[in-house]
């Protein structure tokens, strides 16, 4: 589903086994490392055997069987390897109601018969950090009830146990003085609750880790920052949006300047293959773009030959999908060169980690009234501060430079941008 993708997150089941399916129809929702996907069958036939129900499988694991009713598929089931080490079949369409007459293995945490009091715990769902932790404060895990997975007792259980046996169940006595006692100042005052919380990682987040861990270690970045005086693009802005069908957006103007940028200076639009350098004839450009899990790209193609109108609409329709999670993986993919634009979060400048397969990033800061000289003069100046991450594998100081300077006179001189 994801060119990224290195396993996935069974949300929910759409058909459950025994179930007539046809090509098309959905069978699962399934988080990747970019969206939520409706995963459609490419087969007529019964689902005979569900792999995971719920929760993540790797990619290239058994999801599911499709086959004839009655069919003996589990042969090849095991032949495949599957179920692959630490997933068991959630379910499958036998078609042998008999029970099995063969040995099974006794399960792995079987409840003793009798429950005698015993120092060893090493039959309760317990962390192993909940079991240090319980035997160093002698807390018996046998009387407690666990909140982790299928009420298994954690680090938190074992903590407020504690808190709940060192609280004062009656006060002190006084002691015998001639004169009060002041009570000592209290500092350490806590609400109560939790003192923290830890939350599972969503796909994305887990692929944002592993692919900017990867960018930032095996990429040699370096940075260059430019400011450049936007007071001409406020007013052409202003004066372009007095006519446009939609309002043109500030990292509309970047966006198109980036892409004129790129076709003069195609070395900035390269990738590093590992053993070549590869110069896009095309220029892709990847819009950041923030949702509640983490960060998407979506993807506008040919910037360079759209106009402005054109990209301010397909930036919008594409930032829409992007926060309800419903792109789709060619809608971001193959990007040449990404834009991080924080302006508009309050940011003056910042540095950004470059998107792979691209060699540069640039980091767009906010628009600030500045005092800037003109012509001998002191006035007030409309300033944006760019910051340009680059692959020094792929682009030297002085091609990110050249670069720079063209795209600041683009935007300093935004009428170049409609020839």
């Amino acid at each position: 589903m994801s060119d990224t993708m290195e396993e996935g997150n069974i949300l929910a089941w759409h058909k459950k086994v025994g179930d007539d399916v046809k090509v098309g129809d959905v069978l699962a929702e399934v988080e990747t490392d970019k969206a939520t996907m409706d995963l459609e069958s490419f087969y007529d036939g019964t689902l005979l055997y569900i792999g995971v129900e719920k929760g993540t499988i790797a990619v290239n694991a058994i999801l599911a069987v499709i086959g004839k009713k009655g069919e003996d598929y589990k042969s090849a089931l095991e032949a495949a390897g599957a179920p692959a080490a630490g997933q068991t079949p959630a379910a499958d369409a036998s078609s042998n109601p008999q029970p099995v007459t063969e040995a099974a293995p006794a399960p792995l945490a079987a409840p003793p018969v009798a429950a005698p009091p015993v120092a060893a715990d090493s039959h309760i769902k317990a962390s192993p950090l909940a079991k240090a932790m319980a035997k160093e404060e002698g807390i018996d895990l046998q009387k407690m009830t666990g909140s982790g997975d299928l009420g298994r007792i954690i680090k938190r259980d074992v903590e407020a146990a504690l808190q709940q046996k060192t609280s004062p169940q009656t006060a002190p006595a006084k002691p015998a003085a001639a004169a009060p006692i002041a009570p000592a100042p209290v500092f350490n005052i806590s609400p109560g609750g939790a003192a923290y919380e830890d939350k599972p990682l969503s796909q994305m987040r887990k692929t944002i880790a592993r692919r900017l861990a990867e960018s930032k270690f095996s990429a040699p970045h370096f940075y260059m920052t430019m400011a450049i005086d936007m007071s001409k693009a406020v007013s052409a802005r202003a004066a372009m949006n007095a006519v446009a069908p939609s309002k043109l957006s500030f990292n509309d103007l970047v966006v198109k300047a980036v892409a004129m940028a790129l076709r003069k200076h195609p070395v900035v639009n390269s990738s590093w293959t590992g053993d070549a350098i590869r110069q896009n004839h095309q220029i892709h450009i990847g819009v950041a773009v923030a949702v509640a899990e983490g960060l998407l790209v979506p993807v506008i193609r040919y910037a360079d030959i759209k106009t402005l109108t054109q990209i301010n609409a397909e930036v919008q329709y594409l930032a829409q999908r992007a926060k309800e999670r419903k792109l789709q993986p060619e809608e971001m993919q193959g990007n040449t060169f990404t834009i991080s634009n924080l302006g508009m979060f309050g940011v003056d400048e910042f540095t950004a980690i470059i998107n792979p397969p691209d060699s540069c990033i640039l980091a767009v800061g906010g628009i600030t009234e500045q005092a800037v000289v003109r012509e001998g003069k002191i006035e007030i100046g409309h300033i944006m501060k760019v910051t340009l991450s680059c692959d020094h594998r792929v682009v030297d100081g002085a091609s990110g430079a050249q670069f720079l300077q063209t795209l600041k006179g683009l935007l300093e001189e935004p009428v170049r941008m409609l020839v």
